[in-house]
């Protein structure tokens, strides 16, 4: 891995580039740094969604994915290097499996709502897919590994999954949507 920084204000990018892990130096509006960008982005509003208050097993998953996050954000400073494993995304299926299995079946679509913590998982949700659509572009202009486009598909899933799980929390339930197309369908019923 690139030296670890000692000063934060090198004034290294005031051109408009940054360096990578492996000390090249790209556009900051390279694929690549907009992939790291967001994957940022990510981990920063998961560390806001942990100030709410969770259960102790939803605030070590969250904890574990922050760590995991960064070791994706490594891998995509560093061209070819691998630090996020497959085991980190069989973890998240893992999660995932677990969290939905205790859910009622959704019956109709539901809003980014409810919760302040709910909300805030949502967020975290659409932000993932945001990273993975940066990584999934950069895969199509460079060699990526697998696992990083398959942790952030899978860890929006899992957003998706804890915003329900939050929302339960003290006997709360998800934010139906107001279709006007099943209103009518049902009322002919």
């Amino acid at each position: 891995m690139g030296n670890r920084l000692s000063q934060i204000a090198t004034r290294t990018g005031d051109a408009g580039t940054t360096g990578l892990g492996n000390n090249q130096r790209v556009s900051k509006n390279s694929l690549r740094i907009h992939a790291m960008g967001d994957v940022d982005e990510l981990n920063s509003h998961i560390g806001l969604l942990l100030c709410e208050p969770l259960s102790d097993e939803v605030r070590t998953l969250l904890v574990e994915v922050q760590h995991q996050l960064f070791n994706l954000g490594g891998e995509l400073s560093i061209p070819g290097f691998e630090l996020l494993k497959a085991e980190a995304v069989l973890a998240l299926d893992e999660a995932l499996a677990h969290h939905n299995a205790a859910l009622p079946r959704l019956q109709e679509f539901i809003l980014p709502a409810g919760t302040r913590a709910a909300s805030q998982a949502h967020i975290c949700r659409t932000v993932a897919r945001r990273a993975e659509r940066a990584v999934v572009a950069l895969g199509n202009e460079e060699a990526l590994n697998d696992a990083p486009r398959q942790y952030l598909n899978r860890l929006s899933d899992l957003m998706f999954v804890l915003a329900r799980v939050l929302n339960r929390m003290d006997g709360g339930d998800d934010v139906y949507w107001k279709s006007e197309r099943l209103a009518q369908q049902n009322a002919t019923e």
